[in-house]
């Protein structure tokens, strides 16, 4: 699939197949996350794959009231958790280089993109989840200190094909030389 064809095309499942996803493919999508960009190259993504129904569930009752992901991540073959080494990405020689803080969200978010894009390329679903307890995700997953959980994806085989979504027209969000200019 080619890759302007992959980032309109993918959608956010919540539905999957009992199908499961095999080892290899797992890896693949992981390996592409391994490849996103990140701040000085610090890479301080972590990924959990989860396998285990007993896990699986427990992370679908830590989500937040009325989560649509909740059936998701509890039923999808696997659900990919995004972890974050803290204290890196942001940082240089060990000091806050920059007035955003701890980069980790936005270098976990590209290696998301990249592993979502990646899985919908080969056929497979997800949907990026933030609506959870991270610090209860942490603890059922034995994320170390220095860590923490970002986000949350299934994986799998889609049983549904979402209508895409409206987007905003791009003179609405891009604008040239200064804010506002068209």
């Amino acid at each position: 699939m080619e890759l302007l064809e992959a980032i309109r095309t993918r959608r956010s499942i919540r539905r999957y197949k009992s199908t499961p996803v095999d080892d290899k493919t797992v890896e693949l999508v992981l390996e592409a996350a391994r490849w996103a960009p990140s701040w000085k190259n610090t890479q301080c993504w972590r990924f959990i794959a989860v396998r285990d129904n007993n896990i699986k569930s427990q992370l679908a009752n830590i989500t937040t009231f009325n989560n649509p992901s909740t059936d998701a991540i509890r039923n999808a073959p696997v659900v990919i958790v995004a972890c974050a080494e803290l204290g890196k990405s942001g940082y240089s020689d060990g000091q806050q280089a920059s007035d955003k803080g701890d980069w980790y969200m936005f270098d976990v978010a590209l290696a998301m993109q990249n592993l979502v894009l990646a899985a919908h390329s080969l056929g497979l679903g997800t949907v990026y989840n933030g609506l959870f307890d991270a610090k209860k995700a942490a603890t059922i997953l034995n994320v170390p200190a220095g860590f923490c959980v970002v986000s949350l994806t299934p994986l799998g085989y889609p049983d549904q094909e979402p209508a895409p979504r409206p987007r905003k027209e791009l003179a609405q969000i891009a604008f040239y030389d200064k804010f506002g200019s068209k």
